[in-house]
């Protein structure tokens, strides 16, 4: 093991690194470990100077890979923090996840993100989108980096010899150990995919479209317009359908006590597949709401087909009771 280390060890981290950074479905935290481990196997000062290397390489790789998200963001805004939820086997969650994190701690999030599944991954172009200046993204990105790396070093060197002993049962194992892994790995991404394929199927909402609501809410009896954005989003995008008030759809029972049971309901939220507002529009339709569905293509579809917004720095922020007649 040494011997690989010595050879391909920081060109692997970099790689690995860099690959999860840019989105890449590939653990790096296990190459961390490995690496660490050997270098303490190895012992003596040329241990520590390649530790110390190692983690150079993997700051400078995840910068590298973040940077790129991090411009993504700041060019193109809301729309990068979509795609990038759709590589997610949590895309239906991970943009509400990282909103609430985001919104209560801001950029200083950055020095965490990366030992929470899926936040750093979007929590790195929504700074870009937030438009966090390049000297403030660097110093914490690099932080939360720097505090990863040396996290999965360290494990490594603390756990050589435990390392070691795993490394010598699956060098055991042979080519099986490689089909054990493969089948793990395929029942993880197969178990993921089905919740997700279930929590789909549970949603199934009839959806209204831009041009079927359009007409309706321009007329006497127009229905009730919920933006379940998080705030960092409207911040994102500082717009809001004509008549629409925020709601979080945590609060159900603030949204119960506000909205009509006989008036329409249509939500809108920011995630892939408007699976929160689908999840709230089922809520309510178990509560009597008959009439309750989200809007196809949220926001953006509205704004797609032409129609009106409404500028939000010129609205206060709306209680939901303010939806009653």
């Amino acid at each position: 093991m040494q011997e690989l280390i010595e050879q391909y060890g920081l060109a692997l981290v970099f790689a690995n690194v860099l690959a999860l950074a840019l989105g890449l479905p590939v653990p790096a935290m296990p190459t961390l470990i490995l690496v660490g481990a050997g270098y303490a196997l190895q012992g003596g000062g040329d241990a520590w100077l390649g530790g110390a290397a190692t983690l150079v390489v993997a700051v400078m790789a995840s910068l590298t890979g973040d940077l790129v998200w991090y411009a993504a963001g700041r060019r193109y805004g809301n729309r990068t923090l979509q795609s990038l939820c759709r590589l997610s086997l949590s895309r239906d969650s991970c943009m509400k996840k990282t909103e609430r994190f985001y919104g209560r701690w801001g950029v200083r999030v950055l020095a965490v993100a990366k030992f929470v599944p899926g936040l750093s991954m979007v929590s790195v172009p929504m700074a870009g989108a937030m438009q966090v200046g390049v000297g403030a993204f660097l110093r914490y990105d690099a932080l939360g980096a720097l505090l990863w790396a040396a996290a999965g070093i360290g494990l490594g060197v603390a756990f050589a010899g435990q390392v070691e002993r795993l490394l010598a049962l699956i060098s055991g194992l042979g080519s099986g150990a490689a089909v054990v892994a493969l089948v793990l790995l395929a029942g993880y991404v197969g178990w993921r995919w089905w919740r997700r394929h279930a929590l789909l199927r549970s949603l199934e909402v009839a959806r209204i479209g831009a041009d079927e609501l359009y007409p309706l809410i321009r007329r006497e009896g127009a229905p009730a317009i919920l933006d379940i954005r998080a705030p960092g989003y409207r911040d994102m995008e500082p717009y809001a359908l004509p008549g629409a008030v925020f709601a979080d759809e945590r609060d159900i029972p603030q949204i119960l006590a506000s909205v009509p049971r006989d008036r329409g309901v249509v939500i809108y939220c920011a995630c892939p597949n408007e699976v929160s507002a689908a999840w709230l529009a089922a809520r309510l339709r178990e509560h009597g709401y008959h009439d309750a569905r989200p809007l196809l293509g949220g926001l953006q579809a509205w704004r797609d087909a032409g129609y009106e917004v409404v500028d939000l720095a010129s609205v206060a922020e709306v209680p939901v009771a303010a939806v009653r007649d």
